[in-house]
């Protein structure tokens, strides 16, 4: 039964004794309780909404056909209503729920975050998701239903909240429940949070197919979206990982979205990807820089990574900087085990002194090189959840001027 497994999706709000939820991302505030989940009953208590700017009314009993999603389809832009109704509209075609999509940068890792209208994206999403009520009520309230999959690597604070970008302006986000989502969707939240996101409207579509193979439809699906849209057969990609046969792409968002742009690759064997040439053409360069000699990077970075080796000079530190032990900026490839793509897939990130700062530990790293990169717009991964103190990387973009 479906209540059997509700308790274990959800993560209780955190209140005041007033019924506010504005303890900031790292007070853990008062003991929290559990969401009880129960049937809907007249009169009973609605979760408290933990963000006013970002509430919608609330989406009430779910309504419909549960239709789990079988296809998605991505792209950089907002797709036009025409486009969308002529997917929606294609034989085969059970239900369709149009919904804005982007990644952000979260400690080096890649996160799919939609925008979505709650009272009708959860019929996509499996049983258990579909029919909590809590988990729509809160994230019409402004909160954030995370893949429970991702409740042990996410960087949580003791407040239950998740700062949604690597670059200090990104907002921080209250989880308002951990619930299964559909296929290449890591995190939920509603359609209010697309411009304070930076996301494009209407730029994902995910679809049912019914009793029709959804491979059946691709090309058509493929013809009406357009040659910059990636098609994803869900079914594929639940059970074997991103989908070989199609263009996939990276759409960032944030501070650096600038220096990515619209991000197209194809995957390869060994955890390898191809990025478009003219995306490489454009992006990725090669450059003297002080201390480490040529590097590959992204060329919009090269600035405010050059001025931070200046400073480093400067500043009497240079050989706390070891040239041999750099582990370069530019590779293009997903992180080990994974199919999330690293900064370093754009050319924003750098690895230092590598033997003495191996991921879960403090590292050896000199804080005074650590504080002169923070200055000049990176972030460290000695900071992080999980650390990975060799790690630096552009979380805006700075102009020495």
């Amino acid at each position: 039964m479906v209540a059997a497994v509700l308790p274990a999706l959800l993560l209780a709000a955190c209140q005041g004794s007033d019924g506010s939820t504005k303890a900031g991302p790292d007070d853990p505030g008062p003991a929290s309780t559990t969401a009880v989940a129960a049937p809907e009953k007249s009169g009973s208590a609605v979760p408290a909404v933990a963000d006013p700017e970002h509430a919608v009314d609330e989406p009430g009993p779910r309504k419909g056909q549960l239709t789990l999603g079988d296809i998605l389809v991505w792209n950089p832009d907002s797709l036009s209503p025409e486009t969308l109704t002529a997917i929606s509209r294609l034989k085969g075609v059970v239900g369709a729920q149009p919904l804005a999509m982007a990644q952000v940068s979260i400690e080096n890792k890649l996160m799919n975050v939609a925008a979505v209208d709650p009272s009708t994206y959860r019929n996509f999403t499996p049983a258990a998701s579909a029919e909590t009520q809590d988990v729509w009520d809160r994230v019409a309230g402004g909160e954030l239903a995370l893949d429970p999959e991702l409740k042990k690597s996410a960087p949580i604070t003791k407040a239950g909240y998740l700062h949604l970008g690597s670059d200090e302006q990104a907002p921080d986000i209250h989880i308002g429940a951990f619930a299964p989502q559909v296929g290449q969707v890591d995190a939920v939240v509603n359609e209010t949070w697309i411009k304070t996101l930076g996301m494009k409207p209407d730029n994902a579509i995910v679809i049912n197919t019914g009793q029709t193979s959804p491979e059946s439809l691709r090309k058509k699906i493929e013809q009406l979206a357009g040659s910059k849209a990636s098609v994803q057969m869900l079914d594929a990609v639940a059970r074997y990982g991103l989908d070989p046969k199609v263009q996939q792409t990276a759409f960032l968002v944030g501070s650096v979205g600038e220096a990515v742009g619209t991000f197209n690759y194809s995957v390869l064997g060994g955890g390898r990807i191809a990025p478009e040439a003219s995306w490489v053409a454009a992006h990725i360069t090669t450059q003297q820089v002080p201390i480490l000699g040529n590097v590959t990077c992204n060329k919009l970075i090269f600035p405010q990574l050059i001025a931070a080796l200046n400073e480093v000079e400067a500043r009497g530190l240079t050989d706390k900087i070891h040239p041999g032990e750099y582990a370069g900026c530019y590779y293009p490839r997903f992180i080990a085990g994974t199919t999330s793509l690293s900064n370093h897939s754009f050319g924003l990130a750098l690895d230092l002194n590598t033997p003495g700062n191996q991921r879960g530990t403090v590292g050896e790293m000199d804080r005074g090189v650590v504080d002169i990169f923070k200055k000049w717009g990176f972030a460290w991964g000695g900071d992080w959840h999980y650390t990975d103190p060799m790690h630096f990387e552009a979380d805006r973009i700075v102009n020495p001027g």
